[in-house]
C-alpha cells in the first residue's frame, strides 16, 4: 500500500513556499514505513564495534540496540525524538541503505521562501536570472570527487541531501569529515535529529538515469562505500529557529558530520575518495567573489535524484533578516535534494575551497541561497575536528 503524499511534499509545490533546499520523503515510494530489503544487523559481527560510550548514551535515552535495529528507530513520538545538541545518536544498521532504498529516497522537501525574500532588508541584490543546471561529467569520481549524497530517515520517510568531503586539520590527508546543511541532519525548531544518517561519495558514479539503476548492485551506486555519521553538529540557531518555510535559521543552516565506514576498511574517507576540499571561513564579501559553483543531486522534477548537477554564477546578496548575516545567492535551477551540496570558489590561496552550502530556494526553482561561513560555522567545524583528534 502506497503511503499518502506527505504534507512536506505538498509544501514544495506551494507557489510562494520558500523551502530550504532540503530533502524529503519519496512520493509514494519511500514513505515512513520503508524497509530494507536485506535483514539489518548491528555492527559487531563484521569487526565493527559500537563504542561503550555510545552504548551508555543509548541506555540513557532508553534505547535498546536490538529493538533499534529491528525498526524501533521508526518510532517518532515527540518524546522519543532526540533534540538537544549533545543528544545525537546514530548506530550503524548494516545494509539498511541498500540500492533500492537509496534510489527511492528521491523526492525532496526543501526549506522554501518567497521568491521576493529579502527585498525590504536594504542589503539584498536583485533576484538573479536563472542558471540552467548542467550535469556533472561522469564518472563523478574524476570531475567532483568530493561530492556525494546524504541519506537519512525522518517521520515522513527516507530523505536525501547532498554533501562534500572536507579537510580535517587534525588529520591531514586522512579526513573523515563531511559538510552539509543543518536541515539535512536536524529538523530545527519543531523537531530533532534525523536518524540513520549516512554519506555515499560519488553516488551513481557513472551518472546513469534512475531507470537503469533498478536492481543495480550496491557497488555500482556506492562504489566507495556507505559511510555512517557517528557524530553531527549544526548551529544552535538552526536548532532553535530553523523550519521548513520562510527561511528561518537559513543564515546558520550548515552542519558538519564525522563519518565511519559501514564495513571497516582501515582507510579514511579522504584516502578512500582521494580528495577533500578545504573550508574557507570569513571568505571575501559577496561583491568580491568572482564566481561560485554549486554541486548537488537535485531530486524534485524535472530531475530524478540520481545524477549530480552543477550551477556556476557570480553571487549576489540575500538578507532575510537585518539582524542575521547576509547570505550568498546565485541563479540555479536545481531543486530539492541539492540541499547541503557544496558551494566552491577560489580561496585565499587561489585554489578551490568550500565557501557555503545550498540552504534555501523558492518552490519554483530559479535561484539558491547559502550561508556565508563565519565564526559560528568555524566553531562547529573546529569542535568536530577536536572531538576526533
Amino acid at each position: 500500500m502506497r503511503p499518502n503524499r506527505p504534507v512536506t511534499a505538498i509544501l514544495c509545490a506551494a507557489t510562494l513556499a520558500l523551502t530550504a533546499a532540503a530533502c524529503g520523503p519519496g512520493d509514494g515510494e519511500a514513505g515512513g514505513d520503508a524497509k530494507p530489503t536485506v535483514a539489518a544487523s548491528l555492527p559487531g559481527t563484521d569487526g565493527i564495534k559500537i563504542p561503550d560510550q555510545l552504548k551508555d548514551k543509548l541506555k540513557e535515552h532508553g534505547i535498546d540496540l536490538e529493538k533499534w535495529k529491528g525498526g524501533e528507530w521508526k518510532n517518532w513520538k515527540k518524546e522519543d525524538w532526540l533534540r538537544e545538541a549533545g543528544d545525537y545518536i546514530n548506530p550503524i544498521i548494516e545494509d539498511l541503505w541498500d540500492p533500492d532504498r537509496m534510489r527511492d529516497a528521491e523526492q525532496p522537501q526543501r526549506p522554501a521562501v518567497d521568491p521576493d525574500a529579502g527585498k525590504d532588508q536594504g542589503v539584498t541584490d536583485p533576484t538573479p536570472a536563472p542558471v540552467a543546471a548542467k550535469q556533472a561529467n561522469p564518472p563523478y569520481h574524476q570531475s567532483v570527487p568530493e561530492s556525494g549524497k546524504v541519506f537519512f530517515d525522518g517521520p515522513e520517510g527516507s530523505m536525501v541531501c547532498s554533501a562534500t568531503v572536507v579537510k580535517d586539520p587534525a588529520h591531514p590527508g586522512k579526513s573523515n569529515m563531511v559538510w552539509t546543511a543543518g536541515h539535512c541532519v536536524h529538523a530545527g525548531k519543531a523537531g530533532g535529529w534525523y536518524r540513520n544518517i549516512a554519506f555515499v561519495p560519488s553516488y551513481n558514479n557513472a551518472g546513469k538515469p534512475a531507470a537503469q539503476l533498478k536492481g543495480a548492485p550496491r557497488e555500482q551506486v556506492a562504489p566507495y562505500g556507505v559511510w555512517w555519521s557517528d557524530w553531527a553538529q549544526t548551529s544552535d540557531q538552526w536548532i532553535a529557529t530553523g523550519g521548513p518555510t520562510g527561511g528561518a535559521g537559513a543564515p546558520y543552516d550548515f552542519a558538519v558530520l564525522h563519518v565511519t565506514p559501514e564495513k571497516g576498511s582501515g582507510k579514511s574517507l579522504e584516502e578512500t575518495v582521494g580528495s577533500a576540499l578545504p573550508v574557507e571561513f570569513n571568505a571575501q564579501p559577496v561583491p568580491k567573489v568572482a564566481g561560485i559553483t554549486a554541486t548537488g543531486y537535485p531530486a524534485a522534477a524535472p530531475f530524478d535524484g540520481q545524477r549530480a548537477f552543477q550551477c556556476t554564477d557570480k553571487p549576489g546578496r540575500l538578507s532575510l533578516n537585518a539582524a542575521d548575516p547576509v547570505m550568498y545567492r546565485i541563479g540555479c535551477t536545481m531543486t530539492g535534494g541539492s540541499s547541503g551540496g557544496g558551494w566552491v570558489a577560489a580561496g585565499a590561496d587561489g585554489k578551490p575551497a568550500l565557501v557555503s552550502n545550498t540552504s534555501i530556494g523558492p518552490a519554483k526553482a530559479g535561484w539558491l541561497a547559502g550561508p556565508r561561513l563565519g565564526p559560528e560555522a568555524k566553531g562547529i567545524f573546529d569542535a568536530v575536528s577536536r572531538k576526533f583528534k
